[in-house]
């Protein structure tokens, strides 16, 4: 179902900690396969929310550099905002290394006409000299600027259809490196032909420098996104530095609760030590740590989305995990009102939200125990799931399984997400805001999405994934609510505490 995955070669230099490639939108666009990229990103409204976003990208160097300049004035938006539309257009690389003298090196080669280069000659030259109050001395084809603080070395030059711009601390060997290959007419970093977007991240590396993306808790991954039959294929690998610990035992599933007919399904196993590692869930962690989970959506009622998870015995499960959310009253404060939980009947309940009644309830099946989550009863039928997911599931390395009708789980998750935003005191997304108008209006031509991701190695998952936009229904209903984020490209979208 999925294409096989095309392995990258690895980072040409030990100290390389990234490396990307975009081909450019212009030339995306004039791919065959790029039917489904035109339809989700070049309507009127994909249109005005990139107007939107790029628009506050353009403020965000200066909010992020300005703890770091010396001194200058204005934020640089008016001039940084055109370069961002080559940004989205043009081909690039970016390449980042690591440093032992102060700061890692940048280097930033982007493929220009004479016009454009110009312009990003002059607008940048014109920006870092209004922020650090020094001259930028002209060199060749470019300009350099040296300052005091780290990086203290800024370099831009141009190099035939291409410009380099870079930054580091006393000296730049990457984009000298970059304009040795560019001189001898090769290309910056090897990509294959028809890749649209490459990507090589060691994120635990990356993390050294800024310590926010140890959030994202990934080790060093390797992807590429290219148009293939009609839809968006993403293929990588996720490296990590030894061994998983993960036990892929039989699935174990609930077939008598699961039925059609579902818009969603997704399985995953192996789970148990990257769930006893996470800090958010320590307290309330049950014995033994389940190892699966299963998670669907059914069509029709936007509510009826289910978890489920085996357990040895779902009684005793229930009475722990009872007894660890009575224990911690931490979860309680997130919601906008007070709730009073209950358990009867074999069942732990949430009352006092509107609409719906969170709950967690003790399931017997052929297969075992399962501890049932959902928020909506389940609606009763007889008809089974369709054979051809269950062999989906049958080969042995499979870690992580997910397929979706898109059109269809989009028309049901912002009931769902928008509840739970007001619940957990959050801002819902506006149904006139750019990002809503433009998921509203990209929903309905986006088809069947299919993630799989494998145990390729013992240090080594594989994952692939074959979906119209490239993207899943909640995935992207994540992305309109950071896009419309008041500080994006920050994401904070916590409302004001009442006064009261």
């Amino acid at each position: 179902m999925m294409a096989a995955v095309v392995a990258q070669a690895s980072p040409p230099a030990p100290d390389l900690m990234a490396r990307v490639h975009f081909a450019g939108a212009k030339q995306i666009s004039a791919d065959t396969n790029a039917v489904a990229f035109t339809n989700l990103w070049c309507s009127p409204e994909a249109q005005a929310l990139r107007e939107q976003t790029l628009n506050k990208l353009s403020r965000a160097p200066y909010n992020w550099l300005k703890q770091k300049i010396l001194s200058g004035t204005g934020d640089g938006a008016g001039q940084l905002r055109p370069l961002l539309d080559d940004l989205l257009g043009a081909e690039w690389f970016l390449q980042i290394r690591d440093a032992t003298n102060g700061a890692p090196e940048f280097a930033l080669a982007i493929r220009l006409n004479a016009g454009r280069a110009q312009l990003w000659q002059t607008h940048l030259g014109n920006v870092l000299e209004a922020w650090t109050v020094m001259s930028v001395k002209k060199i060749p084809n470019g300009w350099e600027l040296k300052k005091h603080l780290p990086p203290n070395l800024i370099r831009f030059v141009r190099v035939g259809d291409w410009a380099v711009f870079g930054w580091g601390q006393d000296k730049l060997p990457l984009n000298d490196e970059l304009v040795r290959r560019i001189l001898a007419e090769k290309r910056p970093a090897p990509e294959e032909k028809n890749d649209w977007l490459t990507a090589d991240l060691d994120w635990p590396r990356l993390a050294r420098w800024w310590p926010a993306l140890s959030a994202v808790d990934l080790p060093e991954t390797r992807w590429q996104a290219v148009g293939r039959d009609g839809n968006l294929r993403v293929e990588g690998k996720l490296i990590f530095p030894q061994p998983l610990a993960m036990t892929l035992e039989k699935w174990r599933m609930p077939t008598n609760t699961i039925h059609e007919p579902i818009v969603s399904f997704t399985a995953v196993r192996g789970i148990a030590p990257w769930l006893e590692k996470q800090k958010w869930a320590q307290p309330y962690e049950i014995s033994p740590v389940p190892n699966q989970m299963f998670i669907w959506a059914l069509a029709g009622f936007p509510l009826q989305t289910f978890a489920a998870v085996p357990v040895p015995d779902a009684s005793n499960a229930l009475v722990q995990l009872n007894q660890k959310l009575s224990a911690s009253t931490n979860w309680q404060s997130h919601f906008m009102m007070p709730l009073t939980m209950g358990m009867t009947n074999n069942q732990i309940s949430l009352h006092g939200m509107l609409l719906i009644e969170p709950n967690m309830t003790v399931l017997h099946e052929p297969a075992g125990d399962f501890l049932l989550a959902g928020v909506f009863p389940n609606a009763p039928t007889t008809e089974p799931l369709p054979p051809e997911l269950f062999m989906q599931l049958a080969r042995s390395n499979l870690v992580y399984y997910h397929w979706e009708i898109t059109a269809e789980r989009l028309q049901q998750l912002p009931l769902l997400t928008q509840l739970g935003l007001m619940l957990t005191q959050h801002k819902q997304l506006d149904a006139q805001s750019a990002a809503a108008k433009w998921l509203n209006r990209v929903g309905p031509t986006l088809g069947n999405t299919v993630t799989e991701v494998t145990r390729t190695a013992p240090n080594e998952l594989t994952f692939t994934r074959k979906a119209p936009g490239g993207l899943t229904a909640v995935e992207l209903v994540a992305l309109a609510n950071w896009l419309e984020a008041t500080n994006f490209p920050g994401c904070d979208l916590r409302l004001p505490l009442s006064a009261e």
